[in-house]
Formats: C-alpha cells, sequence, structure tokens
C-alpha cells in the first residue's frame, strides 16, 4: 500500500520539531464557520433535559429572562431561583473531562474562555446581591445522571439554600452548595 503524496506532505507538514503531531483541521475554513455558527447557546440538549424533568416534577418556570444578570436559563420566580445550564467546553469547566483547551490559536481561547467565566462569575455575583438563588448545572452532570440532578435541583428549589453547583466527577454528580468567591474560585 502506497502513501499518496498529499498524504506524505501532510503528515511532514503535521510533524513538529519534536516529532509529535498537531491537529490538522479537516474541514475547510468555511465549513468550520458554518459548523460553529450552529452551536446554539439556548434550547442546548442539557438544558431541555433539565426543563423536562422539572416541569415533570411539578415546577413551573420562564426561559432566558433578560431583566435578570447573565440571562438565566430557567428563572423560577415564586421561589427567587435562577438555574444556569453551562456547557463544560464554553464555559471552561475545570477538571471535567469535556473541556480541553483547543491546541489551534491557545491564547484566543484562553481569554475567550477566561472572559465567559468571568462574565458567569458576575451574574452570579449580581444575581445573589439582588436576593436571588442561583443553580450552577454543568453538561456532565446531565450527562452522567440526568435524574439525579433533576432530583437534587428538586430539593434544592424545595429548601432556602442560596447557591448550588451540581458537576460530575468519575460519572456520579456531585454538589456543591458553597457560593464561588474570591477565597473559593469555582469559576
Amino acid at each position: 500500500m502506497s502513501i499518496t503524496p498529499i498524504v506524505r506532505w501532510l503528515c511532514l507538514r503535521a510533524t513538529d520539531k519534536t516529532g509529535l503531531y498537531e491537529m490538522v483541521d479537516v474541514m475547510s475554513a468555511e465549513k468550520r464557520s458554518l459548523l460553529m455558527s450552529r452551536i446554539r447557546g439556548k434550547d442546548t440538549m442539557p438544558e431541555i433535559t433539565i426543563r423536562r424533568i422539572l416541569w415533570r416534577d411539578g415546577f413551573r418556570y420562564r426561559l432566558h429572562t433578560r431583566a435578570l444578570p447573565g440571562r438565566p436559563d430557567l428563572v423560577l420566580p415564586g421561589r427567587r431561583a435562577a438555574i444556569f445550564v453551562h456547557g463544560c467546553f464554553w464555559h471552561a469547566h475545570r477538571g471535567c473531562s469535556y473541556f480541553r483547551l483547543p491546541k489551534t490559536r491557545p491564547e484566543f481561547w484562553e481569554e475567550k474562555l477566561r472572559r465567559n467565566r468571568e462574565r458567569d462569575k458576575a451574574a452570579t455575583r449580581d444575581l445573589v446581591d439582588a436576593g436571588w438563588r442561583v443553580a450552577i448545572v454543568w453538561e456532565c452532570a446531565v450527562r452522567a445522571d440526568a435524574a439525579a440532578v433533576g432530583y437534587l435541583l428538586g430539593a434544592w428549589l424545595r429548601q432556602t439554600a442560596q447557591y448550588l453547583e451540581l458537576g460530575a466527577v468519575d460519572h456520579a454528580v456531585v454538589g456543591s452548595s458553597e457560593a464561588p468567591n474570591d477565597h473559593n474560585p469555582s469559576y
């Protein structure tokens, strides 16, 4: 089996000085742009899953309320609760297997994701300062066990705890009730 000249060229081009391979994008810039433009900021599968579970459990909510800082994904005004469903990549979930910084243009991605995290932290702080309770649900938790996430969210909504964060560690849902601050930067 022979290697075509174009494959040999791609392999040589992808090899750096250490002999390791860099990711060569197999899509044209136009196709990559089209793919990236289809990534949604709302109505994602993890968000829809959480909405269905909460609705089934009798919770009624509003979606993407613009009047609140950060436009929470779900708002329960009667319970003064705001729920954000974060994608692990777009919100740079530390220690999560679904988050990996892209190797192409790392400076751009570091800055973009840093700004996203800062915006998330500011929105959470503003909501708490305004008397709202805030829950952060990470995509990895929904993927690991959506039913457990729904149960924990329902329990949190029925209580008076100010903050809840649900993520996954080793495919098990874990929660934290300690709000992020300068000493405990969850973000």
